[in-house]
């Protein structure tokens, strides 16, 4: 961890030699998702309810995505650039470093400027606490952490897959936006308004609605499920099998000649 955190003081103080570049960057990425709020504001403003959930709990499910998505995006960025180290020829020098290559991949590039995005999941997260009305016990103080820290591990196990597939595509393959961006955006709502299919699809094979949905349903009262804010840990799991097949793209792997 000590070798993990200088890898972090490293490229903020590399990405802070442009301080005002950072910032406006960091700014923009608030600004880009502060738009899409703006537009469910506009629909509640219309419409009181979606499938039964009014705004605040609707921001709750938002909110937690983006703050899961963006904490990602920050210290786990390695794997979604990957296809660049393939091809640009940098896998090979880290073969041959001392250090585990999972490690080093992690620590080769950081998006410290989506802070700004996970600033305004922070705000949205507390107003919707505010204005939803929620019995809290600690129970489910607990089941927020274990939301938020699931879905890292689901995003971070979709973004480690998506550099497995790069070992036999060399490119990068679009098709995976899908169940990352595209899972960010779908988890504005809660999965259940998307019909049976989709949240079948968000529970066995992309397990957003592990982290998102049902311990959503037991944060709100709609569930007396306590088992429900147990959940997000399973996207801890759905880590291993993307870690498999990413060391076995690995031991498949030729050098690009790069």
């Amino acid at each position: 961890m000590k070798l993990y955190f200088k890898y972090v003081g490293m490229l903020l103080r590399s990405q802070m030699q442009y301080k005002a570049s950072f910032f406006m960057t960091a700014v923009g990425q608030f600004l880009i998702s502060f738009t899409t709020f703006l537009s469910m504001v506009f629909m509640f403003s219309r419409f009181n309810s979606v499938k039964g959930f009014i705004f605040s709990e609707i921001l709750i499910c938002f909110s937690v995505v983006l703050m899961a998505f963006s904490i990602t995006e920050c210290f786990f960025r390695g794997f979604d650039v990957f296809p660049r180290l393939i091809k640009s020829g940098e896998l090979d020098r880290i073969l041959v470093r001392p250090r585990n290559e999972m490690f080093q991949v992690l620590a080769s590039d950081m998006d410290l400027s989506r802070i700004g995005r996970l600033l305004q999941a922070v705000v949205m997260l507390i107003y919707a606490f505010i204005t939803c009305d929620i019995h809290w016990t600690g129970y489910k103080i607990i089941t927020v952490v274990l939301m938020i820290l699931g879905g890292v591990a689901v995003f971070t196990g979709l973004f480690v897959l998506f550099a497995a597939f790069s070992f036999f595509t060399i490119e990068g393959l679009e098709f995976m936006n899908i169940f990352t961006d595209g899972s960010r955006e779908f988890g504005k709502y809660p999965v259940s308004i998307y019909g049976e299919g989709m949240l079948k699809f968000y529970t066995f094979v992309v397990p957003i609605a592990l982290f998102q949905y049902y311990p959503f349903l037991y944060l709100i009262g709609k569930s007396e499920n306590m088992w429900y804010m147990l959940l997000p840990l399973l996207g801890f799991a759905f880590i291993i099998p993307c870690y498999a097949f990413f060391r076995y793209g690995l031991r498949k792997y030729k050098s690009t000649g790069s």
